[in-house]
């Protein structure tokens, strides 16, 4: 029987209508998927690459990265674990085709309902298909997106597939992606030695990995943990006896992955500086190679050094019954050829404190600061048998616009003297009397140029170290004096490497000469005596050659020695982050130089036989160090001193 014209019209306009439909359908389909990464790149998925920073000498010092997973095999994990996490994220794994239909219809209505995608109702396979492959914005369509992906994993890959996938995926906290990670992370052991209770404090984390983790909230870590056993109990997973003895188990963080971080400090100090370099985005994603200038060996001689000295001094300070107890150090050394930080510490305890006290603190250097007052009157001319009155002094308007009398530390003068002798043991007189006859002003310009940052006060206390400096600055200063009078601008970063094996940075160093080669020898030979007639006899002994200076500050806040081997500049600070004293008598000589001391010797016997440089233009004669005059190579009292041809003593 035919059709009547009407059921045509109808037929028509229902054949219209569905095509119409399915249109809308399939381009919504289209529009949806079209952006879905294809599921084969699942098999090639590898996190962000990993930037490794080693040591001049090939030590592995830290990995930089955004992501940290460890992989590991199904069979692996207990049993226990998967358990947990089934029970938790989704019971209905091994039934359900990759979505929970009922509880997405749920969804679905209650964000409707509340004019807004304000909730989600995910399976392992969508939370795994959003953790690979979609951006963690929250809306409809990524949830349907997310839906789709979830049933083409669910094609391709068995269920035990999809789940080792997603313990080795997902995010736990703390840094740590899959349960291998999370399990060293929190527990310091491999996923298989967790106990029962373990498991369930790791099952707990993907809900809310930021609030949950133990390193973060331990109580609140103990109650999601609760909370994952009593679900367990509930779904016949462990019985109430192992219930009740899992929960009384404490959460044990003790046993935590050791810190892996070598040099932390220095390491922190490359990182910025890297960041800067190549960008953040891409050093922890890229994976970089990072050749830096630390010597390792160096580095553990200068912990061990602070660690020793540190505790010395603490027994000394309970001794005295001092309230506060918790003193300080920092200790940086650069290589003098290449201005290469060789080793860094910045304080006590990285982990405790993370400021770096080598190179962000500011604090008064004391008479470590002499030696650039006497190099720039060693430069302008003066030799260094040339007289200067040790006496009391009175200067108009001397400091902030009133009279000044400064004073020795002994509270002792000695009259007329050398300025070899003067600098030697420290007397403070003939370094305000010289910075008086330099002009403030050139001394503060000449400390720039040797690589003080800071401003300094342009009065005569400079001459005393008022101004504050930083431990880095002040250690490259004195590395002038041992480099010919060349200074280096201090780097951490030899060069970067590309994951291709391509050199992409590499460092180029400032350089300037700022002082002739002759005056930097000469200060070199006056802070020799430091350590032979001076402050600095108790470094006398270490062998080989070395120079340098003691600095300490008003009731004893600071202690420094900065000095140097014709190799490796080192400087050496301790003090108390408060400002507060260390105690009567701990002064550069008693707290800083041992640190300084135990470092140099190990740099000293990885070094071969070196000597200071003597140019041509200098010449050496033995003198008596406190009257100047020459002496005979028989005389006990006399000492090796260096002179610019031309200025040596004639009698």
């Amino acid at each position: 029987m035919g059709m009547t014209h009407k059921q045509i019209t109808l037929f028509i306009a229902f054949v219209v209508f569905s095509g119409g439909i399915c249109g809308i359908v399939a381009g919504a389909f289209v529009a949806l998927t079209s952006d879905l990464p294809q599921i084969q790149s699942l098999e090639n998925y590898k996190p962000a690459a990993v930037t490794r920073i080693f040591s001049a000498d090939g030590v592995l010092l830290a990995e930089l990265f955004s992501e940290k997973r460890d992989p590991v095999p199904l069979q692996t994990v207990p049993d226990a674990l998967k358990a947990a996490i089934i029970a938790t994220e989704d019971r209905n794994f091994y039934q359900h085709s990759g979505v929970d239909v009922r509880g997405v219809l749920r969804a679905i209505v209650r964000n409707i309902w509340a004019g807004e995608y304000a909730e989600g109702a995910s399976t392992i396979s969508q939370q795994l298909a959003k953790t690979l492959f979609l951006t963690p914005k929250k809306t409809l369509a990524r949830k349907i997106k997310e839906a789709f992906l979830a049933f083409q994993l669910e094609r391709r890959y068995t269920k035990d597939e999809i789940l080792e996938l997603y313990l080795n995926q997902i995010y736990f906290g703390s840094g740590a992606y899959g349960v291998e990670s999370a399990s060293r992370a929190f527990f310091g052991k491999s996923v298989k030695d967790l106990s029962l209770s373990e498991c369930a404090l790791i099952a707990g984390m993907p809900k809310a990995p930021s609030r949950y983790s133990p390193l973060v909230n331990l109580s609140l870590a103990k109650q999601r943990r609760d909370t994952v056993l009593r679900q367990m109990k509930e779904t016949g997973i462990i019985n109430e006896e192992q219930y009740q003895q899992s929960i009384k188990d404490s959460i044990d963080l003790s046993n935590r992955e050791q810190r892996t971080v070598k040099a932390p400090y220095f390491v922190d100090y490359v990182r910025q500086a890297l960041e800067s370099i190549i960008g953040a985005t891409k050093l922890y994603k890229e994976g970089f190679i990072v050749h830096t200038t630390l010597r390792y060996r160096l580095q553990s001689a200068a912990q061990a050094a602070v660690a020793n000295g540190l505790s010395d001094l603490e027994k000394r300070m309970r001794q005295r019954r001092m309230k506060t107890v918790r003193p300080q150090a920092a200790l940086v050394a650069l290589d003098i050829l290449t201005g290469g930080i060789v080793a860094m510490v910045g304080g006590r305890d990285y982990y405790e404190s993370p400021y770096n006290r080598a190179i962000h603190a500011r604090r008064q250097p004391g008479s470590a600061f002499k030696p650039i007052v006497y190099a720039l009157a060693i430069e302008r001319g003066f030799p260094q048998h040339r007289m200067i009155l040790d006496a009391p002094v009175v200067f108009r308007g001397g400091r902030e616009a009133e009279d000044w009398r400064p004073e020795n530390f002994s509270k002792t003068y000695k009259g007329e003297i050398t300025l070899r002798h003067a600098l030697a043991v420290s007397e403070n007189i003939p370094a305000v009397r010289l910075i008086e006859m330099l002009g403030v002003d050139s001394v503060a310009q000449f400390a720039h140029s040797l690589g003080i940052r800071s401003q300094l006060q342009q009065n005569l206390t400079l001459a005393l170290g008022t101004s504050e400096v930083s431990l880095l600055n002040l250690t490259e200063a004195y590395a002038v004096f041992a480099n010919k009078g060349l200074w280096i601008e201090p780097f951490g970063i030899s060069e970067i490497v590309d994951r291709t094996g391509r050199i992409v940075w590499r460092a180029r160093p400032k350089k300037k000469i700022v002082m002739s080669r002759a005056a930097a020898a000469i200060m070199t030979n006056m802070l020799q005596a430091v350590i032979n007639e001076g402050t600095g006899k108790k470094a006398r002994n270490i062998g080989g050659q070395i120079a340098g200076k003691t600095g300490t500050t008003n009731d004893f806040r600071d202690a420094l020695f900065v000095g140097y081997t014709p190799a490796i500049a080192a400087g050496v600070w301790v003090g108390q982050d408060s400002y507060v004293s260390l105690g009567s008598a701990e002064t550069g000589a008693r707290a800083a130089l041992p640190i300084w001391i135990e470092f140099m010797k190990t740099v000293i016997e990885d070094a071969p036989v070196q000597y200071f440089d003597i140019p041509d233009d200098v010449v050496s004669l033995r003198i008596d160090p406190v009257t100047g005059l020459l002496t005979q190579a028989s005389s006990d009292n006399g000492v090796v001193a260096l002179f610019k041809k031309g200025t040596e003593p004639d009698r």
